[in-house]
């Protein structure tokens, strides 16, 4: 639009020159001149698009290039390990990370341990270090300084294929692939039909899953998001590991499959070290201990019903925010 009023003002500025110097300047050249100045608006709007388009791709090249200047994550295997973890007892010992150089502690002397088979509820406000807890778990992301051990075993002290490959995390937003259920259950194609089958029924897709060769859509859109949530963990049931980490779905979650999610994370897992993200505290209640993180340190890790009886605290607060019926809950 303002290309237009832009070239508007130019072909009215050429046509007042054209009369004001009619004494020199001849008809022909007049009229060269105002059909060029119409058509310079088209123009000017074809360089503007041209300089859109270079602009963008010059924001891929400099992500290309940023890309291409990581540092691969080190692979090699500084310490043998064989059947490993074999019960999931976690301790942060003092750890702190930043994502960058210079940048500000995300985790900052964050110290906690999680017993083997206990189920750990880790909530806060948004930017309190969650996800970041995670990351520092999968060593996305080095320490600045602590250390975190899994059944004793310093986590940098191996390689990180290691690492993923002894824990199991239930996204937030569910990765699925085009194809059947059979893939997206067990892409090496290491399980039997038979086990298959009972990760489907544990995770309640019987209903849902007519047989092993049901095709999943892209991004799995045929499927709920609580669906596609409980093939995550039908996924997660297959590879038997004993640290599992479970970053709830915030929103467009049906009733029925948030049910299904916690009976299945109850029955299923009850003998696995359960990390869960929360959004939602009510569904962390009935947890062994609760980690209330706040600017990445940790303020409070405790019981749930010790956190809830102490109105002051941190978790309490939450609760209160939460609309959650302390009287009723400390009980538990």
């Amino acid at each position: 639009m303002r290309m237009d009023y832009l070239g508007a003002v130019i072909v009215v500025a050429v046509a007042f020159l054209a009369v004001g110097t009619r004494d020199t300047m001849g008809l022909a050249a007049a009229g060269l001149a105002l059909t060029y100045s119409t058509q310079l608006s088209i123009q000017m709007s074809r360089v503007a698009i041209f300089g859109a388009i270079m602009d963008s791709a010059k924001t891929a090249v400099e992500r290309l290039n940023h890309y291409t200047s990581l540092e691969s994550e080190d692979m090699t295997n500084e310490s043998e390990v064989t059947n490993w973890p074999s019960q999931g007892a976690i301790e942060f010992e003092s750890y702190s990370m930043r994502y960058r150089e210079h940048l500000d502690l995300v985790l900052n002397q964050v110290s906690f341990t999680v017993q083997p088979g206990h189920q750990v509820g880790i909530c806060g406000r948004t930017g309190s270090g969650k996800s970041s807890l995670m990351a520092a778990l999968f060593r996305m992301v080095p320490a600045a300084t602590g250390r975190i051990t899994i059944d004793g075993v310093d986590i940098a002290s191996m390689s990180v294929t290691t690492l993923r490959s002894g824990l199991t995390i239930i996204p937030q937003d569910p990765v699925l692939f085009s194809g059947s259920i059979r893939l997206n259950l067990d892409p090496t194609n290491e399980a039997s039909d038979a086990d298959l089958w009972t990760a489907v029924k544990q995770a309640h897709l019987g209903d849902a899953i007519p047989s092993l060769e049901f095709e999943i859509a892209e991004k799995g859109s045929n499927l709920s998001v609580g669906q596609r949530q409980l093939v995550c963990i039908a996924r997660a049931l297959l590879r038997r590991s004993k640290v599992v980490v479970l970053d709830e779905a915030t929103a467009n979650i049906d009733p029925e499959s948030d049910r299904l999610i916690q009976q299945t994370m109850r029955e299923c897992f009850h003998d696995v070290t359960r990390l869960i993200i929360a959004h939602r505290l009510d569904t962390i209640l009935d947890s062994d201990r609760i980690l209330v993180l706040d600017a990445g340190v940790v303020k409070e890790y405790d019981a749930p019903s010790v956190l809830l009886a102490n109105k002051e605290g941190a978790f309490a607060q939450l609760a209160q925010h939460a609309h959650i019926d302390l009287a009723k809950r400390i009980v538990l």
